[in-house]
């Protein structure tokens, strides 16, 4: 089992992953009773997807039958040049191609490597949109601990990462969980967090956070309440990132993928009031900006700049 974990983590560097760690497919208990708490809490909001999938979601054996280990890997995404507009800003996982197709080929090319290295497996491949605890996988297979604001944080590259999931019927060495946290005492993300989404525990209230509204909520109208809380937040929010110490560590991404579009960073507000559809559509065709879509970042717009009417 050593032997080919320790390929399994050779072929995930040479597809450009930052890190790989290994757990046991087993059910997620502990996880799912938080996870049952929040839901009933309401704090996903009108995320109902969340809701679906519940035994999906706590074992891994239920979307991949018959699987042995869980294998998380993460793809830093730090961007090199940074957005110094701060009338609309964007969160940095978006400043590039929609982070779903690439790492979903890349995940695809591994599964090949590991088969075509070991032989016939079962697996299937996850990024962020099936009902999968990355984070919870990511803690047990040694990777990171999971910071008050909610993210996995590395020790050593920080939280601007994405997390990929590789379900298989493999038999492989596990890593030993994570088990310290590494936040202490520190409350810089609960102290800087706009809309104070981040509760006591520390719970995250999905639905206060500002990427919930700028990007998970389809009413054409973002709630009067939260007016004068975006901190001119178009699309996402990174300011709990922004403020961790542990992202001191961050090294700009080698991925080409993941560097910001052409003129992106040098959008004017005058700029995105007068994008049409068409503009829209052409600039941001790979990005995970058509999450929300063009109305939605229009409606977004106008409520930072403090119009909440409809079209």
């Amino acid at each position: 089992m050593q032997e080919k974990s320790r390929l399994l983590k050779s072929l995930a560097a040479q597809q450009g992953f930052d890190a790989c760690g290994i757990a046991k497919a087993q059910p997620l208990d502990e996880d799912a009773r938080r996870l049952e708490q929040w839901l009933k809490s309401g704090h996903q909001g009108s995320m109902q997807y969340l809701e679906r999938n519940f035994d999906l979601r706590i074992d891994p054996t239920r979307l991949v039958p018959g699987a042995r280990s869980v294998i998380t890997l993460l793809y830093n995404y730090y961007p090199a040049e940074h957005d110094s507009n701060q009338e609309n800003k964007i969160s940095k996982y978006a400043y590039g191609k929609d982070y779903h197709d690439v790492i979903r080929a890349k995940l695809k090319i591994l599964l090949q490597q590991i088969e075509g290295s070991i032989g016939k497996i079962a697996g299937r491949g996850f990024v962020d949109s099936a009902p999968v605890l990355e984070r919870s996988w990511a803690l047990r297979s040694g990777l990171g601990w999971i910071g008050k604001n909610g993210n996995l944080i590395h020790k050593q590259k920080g939280s601007f990462l994405f997390i990929a999931t590789l379900i298989t019927d493999l038999e492989l060495e596990p890593d030993a969980p994570f088990a310290t946290d590494h936040c202490g005492t520190c409350t810089r993300c609960i102290d800087a967090c706009p809309t104070q989404a981040i509760l006591p525990g520390p719970i995250i209230a999905g639905n206060k956070c500002i990427s919930y509204f700028t990007i998970e909520l389809k009413e054409k109208l973002i709630p009067d309440e939260m007016k004068g809380t975006f901190d001119n937040w178009l699309f996402g929010c990174d300011t709990c990132q922004d403020v961790c110490p542990w992202n001191r560590f961050s090294q700009p991404t080698q991925e080409p993928s993941f560097q910001p579009i052409a003129g992106l960073l040098n959008l004017s507000t005058r700029d995105w009031e007068e994008m049409t559809e068409e503009v829209f559509q052409k600039m941001f065709a790979d990005s995970p900006l058509q999450r929300t879509g063009f109305e939605g970042i229009k409606r977004n717009l106008r409520f930072i700049q403090g119009d909440t009417r409809t079209c």
